[in-house]
């Protein structure tokens, strides 16, 4: 009788005897676009060029305005902020008195503090208040949900100067003009509206499966809130927060018409009362913009890892 022989299989080394991780790769190149290993590539020598002079475009008008705050006013009026650099005689007559002056002639230092005052609350009340309303516009139903959702969305084309008048008025009937509070409400509401549409965007883009799983081990919504979601969603509200604490702080028009100049002035307003009404004083006015300018930029260079993928969560599905 003949013997029969069975050939064994040839291996492919391309290939993997393991379906599971052939699944982990087949989805990993599906995340990466299909790319593979080209997805980590270096970018183009334009991308490069291109993103290096729109650094330049940012950092040479701050660097321009703090040499400019260095510089007395007759030197500022003569001539552009880079003939600094064209010898050692011009270096010898930068000056911090222009820095002196500022904080002689306005109260720069309580002006900071009532900053303070204003940006932090207005930047966490709204953050609170917006997070938990995403988070029933998107993991609970109730009536007219996409509805209120709709309407919330349209406030965003209403201009905040149409609110003004009204305000005014019930914050004088309360007493609430030239206090905090009066300026926390003013920018909390304006801000609402953005906060609640950009953190619902990304939880819509959070797994489902993940509150599926808090409800059968029988978390509430109230834990799933705090222990699940919040962690989840700190790229949206980092994102949220940078624009909120930069617009609070870098405003001079709600300032203006809640609180005005006194003692609760914030440091916009501080700012114009360096300037005269003839305009003299100017020079003081480059050395006290570089003074608040330092930290929203200490704010943005800390939360900026978070800025993109807060903004551009839920653009792209699949």
């Amino acid at each position: 009788m003949s013997q029969s022989t069975t050939v064994p299989p040839v291996s492919n080394p391309g290939q993997t005897k393991d379906p599971g991780l052939t699944a982990i790769r087949s989805r990993k190149r599906k995340e990466s676009g299909g790319h593979g290993e080209d997805s980590g590539a270096p970018a183009p020598l334009w991308v490069k060029i291109a993103i290096t002079l729109l650094c330049l475009l940012w950092v040479l008008p701050v660097f321009g305005l703090a040499v400019t705050s260095l510089r007395e006013r007759t030197d500022a009026a003569a001539s552009g902020w880079w003939t600094v650099f064209t010898g050692p005689s011009q270096l010898s007559r930068l000056t911090v008195q222009n820095y002196v002056e500022v904080f002689d002639k306005a109260p720069m230092a309580q002006a900071f503090v009532n900053s303070l005052a204003i940006s932090i609350p207005a930047t966490i009340i709204p953050i609170l208040i917006a997070a938990f309303a995403a988070y029933a516009f998107t993991f609970m139903e109730f009536p007219f949900r996409n509805l209120l959702l709709v309407l919330i969305v349209a406030l965003l084309v209403v201009p905040n100067q149409v609110a003004f008048a009204p305000l005014l008025n019930i914050y004088g009937q309360l007493g609430l003009n030239g206090q905090f509070i009066a300026v926390w409400g003013a920018h909390i509401g304006f801000g609402m509206a953005l906060a609640i549409y950009l953190i619902r965007n990304y939880m819509a883009t959070l797994p489902k499966e993940v509150i599926e799983s808090a409800k059968i081990d029988g978390a509430s919504h109230f834990q799933t809130f705090w222990k699940l979601i919040i962690p989840m969603s700190t790229p949206a509200l980092a994102s949220f927060a940078i624009f909120q604490f930069l617009w609070v702080w870098n405003d001079l028009l709600v300032a203006l018409i809640f609180i005005g100049p006194g003692d609760n002035q914030p440091l916009t307003i501080a700012l114009v009362s360096l300037l005269g009404q003839q305009g003299q004083g100017d020079q003081l006015l480059t050395a006290g913009a570089f003074f608040t300018m330092i930290l929203p930029i200490l704010v943005f260079l800390s939360l900026q890892r978070y800025f993109v993928r807060g903004l551009t969560a839920g653009s792209v599905k699949g």
